[in-house]
């Protein structure tokens, strides 16, 4: 029943002027429903169409004042004998939801208090209230609500009256609906004024002395960013006012809802905040701010160009948290640990163009899939590439000419073109055509004739890049930008010199070295003082050893070598995750995983043996607690709260001691126990259960399988807990039953709980190396008739485990 898009432009085409009253009824959240009243008005010009509601009860359907027995069949209330101008008003029950979709419940072991929250998206508005649930049919919203008396309200609109429990909003500017947001609780509120409008950053209760001691941040960085966006664009923001919470259970890392906007509550870390997540809440502030502008203000007609808001909305979050609110280093995090990504993904079947036609995307369940690496990370690197071949002053005349152009309104890819083509003198449309039509990544490789680099380009598109030169020190010499197309650039005056292409990242290309210097690149990766050449090194590595040209011993003693010695710490980070969390699974042997964890271990050792930088001991200590076997070292710092390098353990480093502890058989329920009671909040409940989870031992295995799938109302976070913590790389044969159980059990938990629960059951994949049986398990799987998202995820993985790989099945 997911909307497709005949469906949508016929609806679009006969309804306009559409509003809503909405009435909302959370006062009783044990009952397990809602109540929600619609009224929705709107001119027609044909006389059926539908609303969609999803599993209802009580459902009652009022059509300009007559009560009806409209057809619904859980999910469209149809509607018949309109006239040009109609008011329909829809009372039901709603069911709450544990999976993230819809409004969520939850009860907060820390201190028994409830919230409830409305997360909306694709398909998803229809789970809160009924709607014309799609992104062109924008409209105003009146909503009232009535709560607990001791309870906040927040939404889209500015609060217009409050009596007791009662909350009036005053109605919005006109929105796309899957973008509506209600969030209610005892929530500790941060209030204040900025350029004339109300701001508020809002989380848990049991969160208020983490929202204290960072709120300072978090609203010098709302401002500055906000500021930067009314410098950077002409339009100003079109909502009255702008609050920002830290919610439980959403399954993004943020929504950008207009006025609203909502994050996972781990950007709020109970104890340290590491530099790593400042740099990454800053970035995602400046992201979903953008939105405000690319997403609200002027909103994508159909999902086809879904990488109008996401491309640009992510460009503008590492740009603005850097050049607005003072993150220097957040283009780094993109290049390192998003843009490869998007090379990976951008070689799977499942790969399609940054803007796909929108007859490519065919239904919303497609549309969802596409919410992925290529319209995230290489839309990013695409407008980054052509800011750089445009010229920012080009660019932004053309951004905001776009805005203006189609404010309150509905944009596609050729009106954000002819925009930009009006404010170049350069032919943009065929620019599009190559970078934005079309798949794949072209590569800039080096070659030398005699002594003297020459740079070329296998590949279509038009590049702007700059290459960075070193002698045989790795001392920099020279960095110059240059335009690689169809003639090879020969460098004659860097005759012996080495040379990094694309070293700052401006382009978005497969990048291969010469082989003098990637051999000296790589032998002395820790001299090179720039940050961002040692990132481009260390992604090219990545790509290398994913796509099999690098064995996977040799990727390891580059990180044996060289991540004690990098100075970074997004490097640190994210050569320790991309290692854990895709190499060894995807490229270590089974019965080489607990030698590889080992050497990843003795890396971290001694990097915490030298580094003084504090930043640099939290993730190379966090990189040790996943990965060491010895119970002495961890069990003294359970005991002491701290390490031996005076690192204090904050609840996440805690729990990831007691995970290990765990996977290595040192500890059993009765410790695990004592550590959940000890932290008796969300955090200590999810990491009990991933610690138990984690146990070598059949039985440990099995509770942990039946508790993930054989309840259908098991929470998102839980089921990822004890997903993470079930699989191991290191125990590849006690786990061989419950890969192929998960194969056979997936498709019906996906099936049940839907499109956001398909996406957490497809990250669940197992996370070890797979025999060739299992791998043809799969294959067999995805023969069978799967939910789209969960096909889409599984394609991917087998992709991923094969890539490179000559004797693969094409």
């Amino acid at each position: 029943m997911s909307l497709n898009l005949d469906e949508a432009r016929a609806r679009a085409a006969t309804l306009s002027g559409v509003s809503y009253e909405l009435d909302l009824d959370l006062r009783d959240p044990a009952a397990g429903s809602f109540g929600c009243r619609t009224t929705v008005r709107f001119a027609a010009s044909a006389p059926e169409t539908f609303l969609e509601l999803t599993d209802a009860t009580d459902l009652r359907v009022i059509v300009d004042g007559v009560a009806t027995t409209a057809s619904y069949d859980g999910r469209r209330i149809a509607l018949s004998g309109l006239t040009a101008d109609n008011v329909v008003t829809v009372e039901a029950r709603i069911p709450y939801v544990t999976d993230g979709d819809g409004m969520y419940l939850f009860t907060d072991p820390a201190d028994g208090e409830t919230y409830v929250s409305a997360y909306c998206g694709m398909d998803i508005a229809q789970r809160v209230f009924a709607c014309f649930d799609q992104n062109d049919l924008k409209a105003t919203v009146a909503l009232s609500v009535t709560a607990d008396p001791a309870w906040t309200v927040l939404a889209n609109g500015r609060v217009a009256e409050r009596d007791g429990g009662r909350w009036r909003f005053a109605r919005t500017e006109v929105f796309a609906i899957p973008m509506f947001v209600v969030c209610a609780g005892p929530w500790h509120s941060r209030t204040w004024e900025h350029a004339g409008l109300p701001f508020g950053w809002h989380a848990r209760r049991s969160l208020a002395a983490e929202l204290d001691r960072d709120f300072d941040e978090l609203r010098t960085t709302t401002q500055a960013c906000f500021d930067h966006y009314g410098a950077l664009f002409d339009e100003p923001m079109p909502y009255d006012s702008y609050d920002q919470a830290f919610v439980p259970g959403q399954n993004w890392g943020a929504l950008e809802s207009p006025g609203c906007v909502t994050y996972r509550d781990e950007f709020l870390p109970r104890g340290r905040v590491s530099d790593l997540l400042r740099l990454r809440r800053a970035s995602t502030i400046a992201h979903e701010m953008a939105h405000m502008w690319f997403g609200n203000l002027v909103t994508m007609r159909w999902w086809e160009d879904t990488w109008l808001q996401e491309s640009f909305a992510d460009y503008m979050g590492y740009r603005v948290a850097a050049d607005g609110a003072g993150y220097a280093g957040s283009l780094l995090a993109h290049e390192l640990s998003r843009k490869p990504n998007a090379y990976t993904a951008d070689e799977r079947r499942s790969t399609h163009p940054v803007a796909p036609e929108a007859e490519d995307v065919p239904d919303v369940d497609a549309a969802s899939t596409n919410f992925d690496s290529i319209s995230y990370s290489k839309g990013n690197s695409v407008i980054r590439q052509l800011v750089t071949w445009l010229g920012d002053e080009a660019f932004l005349a053309g951004v905001n000419a776009y805005l203006s152009r189609h404010r309150l309104g509905n944009g596609t890819l050729a009106d954000f073109m002819a925009a930009l083509d009006a404010a170049s003198d350069r032919h943009v449309a065929s620019w599009a055509q190559v970078w934005l039509r079309t798949t794949g990544f072209d590569t800039i490789r080096v070659e030398r004739d005699g002594d003297v680099p020459v740079v070329s380009r296998d590949g279509l598109r038009p590049h702007r890049l700059r290459l960075t030169s070193y002698d045989a020190g790795l001392v920099e010499q020279e960095s110059r930008l240059v335009d690689v197309a169809d003639r090879p650039v020969r460098l004659e005056d860097w005759a012996g010199r080495m040379v990094v292409p694309n070293s700052h990242g401006e382009t978005y290309a497969r990048i291969v070295p010469d082989p003098v210097s990637w051999s000296a690149l790589t032998e002395r990766l820790s001299d090179l003082d720039d940050d961002l050449v040692r990132a481009i090194v260390w992604a090219s590595s990545f790509d290398l050893v994913h796509t099999r040209r690098l064995d996977p011993a040799d990727y390891l003693a580059l990180v044996r070598r060289h991540l004690p010695r990098e100075r970074h710490v997004t490097a640190v980070a994210t050569v320790l995750g991309r290692t854990l969390d895709a190499i060894v699974p995807l490229r270590v042997a089974a019965a080489d995983a607990a030698e590889t964890i080992d050497l990843v271990a003795e890396a971290c050792a001694e990097g915490l043996a030298t580094v003084t930088d504090q930043q640099l001991l939290l993730e190379l200590t966090r990189g040790l607690a996943r990965t060491s076997r010895d119970q002495a070292l961890l069990r003294g710092w359970l005991a002491d709260g701290r390490t031996e390098r005076g690192v204090d353990l904050d609840p996440a480093t805690r729990w990831s001691v007691v995970a290990r502890l765990a996977e290595t058989g040192a500890i059993g329920a009765d410790e695990i126990e004592a550590e959940r009671l000890r932290d008796r909040s969300i955090d200590g409940e999810l990491g009990a259960a991933r610690a138990l989870a984690a146990r070598p031992t059949v039985s440990a295995k099995d509770a942990a399988w039946a508790a993930a799938t054989e309840d259908d109302r098991v929470s998102n976070r839980r089921y990822e807990a004890l997903m993470r913590g079930l699989w191991s790389p290191e125990q590849a044969d006690l786990l061989a039953p419950y890969v192929t159980a998960y194969w056979a059990v997936s498709p019906g938990i996906a099936e049940r709980r839907g499109q956001a629960f398909s996406q957490v059951v497809h990250r669940a994949f197992p996370a070890l190396a797979l025999t060739p049986r299992q791998v043809a398990e799969l294959e067999t799987a995805l023969a069978g008739d799967l939910p789209t998202v969960l096909r889409r995820g599984w394609e991917d993985r087998l992709d991923d485990l094969t890539a490179g790989d000559p004797t693969a099945r094409a």
